[in-house]
């Protein structure tokens, strides 16, 4: 295969370059999605395949190449500290564009879709490299590429009330998931935004979204318990109810249960920390 200078690529509006086929083309790229050199990854990778996926270059190929980036979820799976976390977390970010590109142009099968979001949401339950910004390297943070992942899942017409339920309990098991560090990389407000796509949706009961919320709660109010060696589980959930309420207040688009979901959380936040806020009524 002819070299080509990737650098050039998002110089040049992201043109395809003709110096080799586009099935070469994309298999360098996919194993940039892995490299520890932040500007091979992040400045060149994942920009150009997510643009050549957004203006349709590989309309007539999509599901295979959701197929095979998806493979890059499992590259090192339960590893910690070593580079692989770089092609597991990218690989999320292109498998979402790819969702958001067949939302504007339907071009593959539900059942592909759905698949896709299997693997995402398993990959994101397994990930045990939960680093934000690695010194030298740049930025890993598998767990909000995750969550955005399956907010992309989640405003797919074909994700319908089934895949919704079994989304939000995908979420709220990250969220509540046993750590030994505190999220540093945006992680509560990313998981929070994927939750608001879900519930936008109107398509899970108040119900049963409450319940759920309050399963966190429960997780969170550790963190007040605890002053002296603060569990980081229960600080992340904490965090992850504080973005949920914030969002949900303020943000665009409000679900139709916002009313009754921003009492429920106002109510959780009161009692996990009554000496800021008071205690719930």
């Amino acid at each position: 295969m002819a070299k080509v200078d990737w650098a050039e690529i998002p110089q040049r509006d992201f043109r395809v370059p003709d110096v080799a086929p586009l099935a070469d083309l994309t298999a360098e790229l996919t194993e940039l999605l892995g490299h520890p050199d932040p500007r091979l990854r992040g400045e060149v990778a994942l920009p150009v395949l997510s643009t050549w996926i957004a203006r349709g270059v590989y309309d007539d190929l999509l599901p295979g190449l959701g197929d095979g980036i998806a493979t890059g979820l499992v590259r090192g799976l339960g590893e910690q500290g070593t580079d692989s976390v770089f092609r597991r977390s990218s690989s999320a970010v292109v498998l979402a564009n790819c969702i958001l590109r067949d939302i504007r142009q339907p071009l593959v099968p539900k059942a592909r879709v759905v698949d896709w979001a299997d693997r995402i949401a398993t990959w994101l339950l397994a990930e045990r490299d939960l680093r934000g910004y690695v010194p030298g390297k740049g930025w890993a943070k598998a767990i909000a590429h995750g969550a955005d992942a399956l907010g992309a899942f989640a405003s797919s017409p074909h994700c319908g009330r089934p895949e919704l339920a079994v989304i939000l309990d995908v979420l709220g098991e990250r969220v509540t998931a046993k750590v030994d560090e505190v999220w540093s990389a945006g992680e509560a407000d990313r998981l929070a935004a994927a939750t608001l796509q879900l519930l936008r949706r109107n398509l899970v009961p108040l119900d049963d979204v409450e319940d759920w919320a309050m399963g966190i709660g429960k997780r969170a109010l550790g963190a007040t318990e605890q002053r002296r060696k603060p569990d980081p589980s229960a600080v992340n959930a904490d965090s992850f109810l504080r973005a949920l309420y914030l969002q949900l207040a303020l943000g665009p688009e409000p679900p139709a249960t916002r009313a009754d979901l921003v009492l429920t959380l106002v109510s959780m936040l009161r009692e996990l920390h009554p000496e800021l806020l008071g205690r719930p009524r």
